[in-house]
């Protein structure tokens, strides 16, 4: 076994609020530079939607991804010789318009307009060139606009889904959506680092985070292609790549990133996973139908003495072994299984899972032409939710329904649950009924209802602070401080700092 951890995290969709506070605090953290006014490292989308880049999901478009080749898997867009191929024009990558041009507003003209008798405005200027424009679109241009035509009909994840339960979702504008946030996943097989002719893509072994380096990084941006999430960018100004560091500088000292920690709807958690790196291009090369168990079974029990053993034999610390049995990520996502990886079909084997909604019932039109809204009992059941649960099956599992039911019956069970502590009007069958489909007791459900509902900081966000000791005998052991191993101190580190 090839031991290594992985910085991992869990989005709770249930309890996200749509504020994008964690994308105000990416972008003036990381991307307020020329050049990078129309990255979003982070931005929460609403579902149905379209999403930003416009359709990103859809790799008939923008041919992101590996694709599974017998045992193996291969760039779908990218790789050797794709990418000569395409070296010179790319019809693959997104432009700026599947984004958007972003612009500020020459706001001086209000100060400077000559007195008449119509009121000065301040026009769109361009960022990128500088000229007058006129706004087209934005980041979030279809926030909350679920049931238009042009943005959450045009949804590619509707291809599986009936024209009759379409019609049902759209009977009323906005009748249903949910947002969807969405960083870099720092993947295991990331598709960025395997199609980057430079080799300026990295994995870092610590903790997994992907990184890009800028000294070697020559812009043939094939990194931006191969990424199905679309979470790589382009420097316009500096002729560099660019994506989410989750904020490694933060990570190193045990804090959790500046969009965790900003999240208002406390719907992010963070830890530490183990897993068996000798593992990923068999699990990566799955069937579809295998692809999401595949996937979690790569992460290993972090209590099993046999994993603890290979871990500490591959360098992996005693303190980010005791993180990882700490970790709710864990706990979410090979405990109760109620996290579910975003588009497993991409088989980069994302390490961002996310809990899906449990959207309200939608009432329905009976034969007799009235709604039928009348339930046998106050909470109904996963087969009345609004949200198609093929729908919901093309966002988390490849299309594997069963897995979306599965969570759903855990996550009524424990509102019941809950129902039934705090008001006490839920049936002893309806909640042993429940609790029976979804395979666990109270005990289970309090305890997922507590870090749903009642964690603390610290047990959202467990991250074992880096051992600046260890780079510092590293640097002792070559005799040599000037940049020796990648370090970069230009003298002898101080022994107290």
């Amino acid at each position: 076994m090839n031991i290594r951890s992985q910085i991992s995290m869990v989005f709770h969709l249930d309890k996200c609020i749509g504020c994008h506070t964690c994308s105000v605090a990416c972008k003036n953290v990381w991307t307020d530079r020329k050049g990078a006014e129309y990255m979003w490292w982070n931005n929460v989308e609403t579902k149905p939607g379209t999403g930003y880049p416009t359709k990103w999901e859809d790799q008939e478009i923008y041919q992101g991804g590996w694709e599974k080749n017998g045992d193996s898997v291969s760039l779908k867009g990218a790789g050797k010789l794709k990418g000569l191929k395409n070296i010179f024009a790319n019809p693959n990558m997104p432009v700026l318009d599947d984004y958007y041009e972003p612009w500020a507003y020459r706001y001086q003209d209000l100060f400077d307009a000559p007195e008449g008798d119509d009121q000065p405005t301040a026009r769109a200027v361009s960022l990128v060139t500088g000229e007058p424009m006129e706004v087209q679109a934005g980041p979030n241009w279809d926030d909350d606009l679920s049931g238009t035509p042009d943005y959450a009909r045009q949804d590619v994840n509707f291809k599986n889904v009936s024209a009759a339960e379409q019609d049902a979702m759209f009977q009323l504008e906005r009748m249903t959506f949910h947002y969807l946030p969405r960083i870099c996943n720092h993947c295991l097989n990331p598709a960025c680092v395997g199609s980057c002719p430079s080799g300026a893509l990295y994995k870092r072994g610590e903790d997994g985070v992907v990184l890009i380096n800028q000294e070697r990084c020559r812009a043939w941006r094939m990194c931006v292609t191969a990424c199905p999430y679309k979470k790589s960018y382009y420097n316009w100004s500096t002729g560099k790549s660019e994506k989410c560091v989750l904020c490694y500088p933060r990570l190193e000292s045990a804090q959790p990133p500046a969009c965790f920690h900003s999240c208002v709807g406390r719907i992010r958690y963070m830890g530490v996973m183990l897993y068996d790196a000798d593992r990923i291009e068999q699990v990566a090369a799955s069937d579809d139908s295998e692809l999401v168990d595949r996937h979690l079974e790569i992460y290993l029990d972090p209590f099993d003495p046999e994993v603890i053993k290979a871990a500490r034999a591959n360098g992996v610390h005693d303190s980010t072994i005791i993180a990882a049995q700490k970790s709710p990520v864990y706990k979410f996502v090979k405990e109760w299984k109620i996290a579910l990886p975003l588009h497993p079909e991409f088989r980069t084997l994302p390490n961002l899972f996310y809990v899906p909604p449990l959207l309200p019932a939608m009432a329905s039109v009976g034969e007799d032409g009235n709604y039928d809204s009348v339930n046998e009992t106050l909470l109904v059941g996963i087969e009345k939710l609004r949200v198609p649960i093929s729908y919901l099956a093309s966002l988390f599992t490849a299309g594997n329904e069963g897995k979306v039911v599965d969570v759903f019956k855990k996550l009524h069970a424990v509102r019941v649950s809950r129902r039934n502590d705090t008001v006490g009007d839920v049936s002893e069958k309806q909640l042993n009924t429940c609790m029976n489909e979804a395979g666990f007791d109270k005990h289970v459900a309090n305890a997922i209802y507590r870090l749903t509902s009642l964690c603390t900081y610290e047990e959202r966000f467990v991250v074992p602070a880096a051992h600046r000791e260890e780079s510092i005998e590293m640097l002792e052991n070559t005799g040599d401080y000037k940049g020796s191993v990648g370090f970069g101190f230009k003298e002898k580190p101080a022994r107290g700092l």
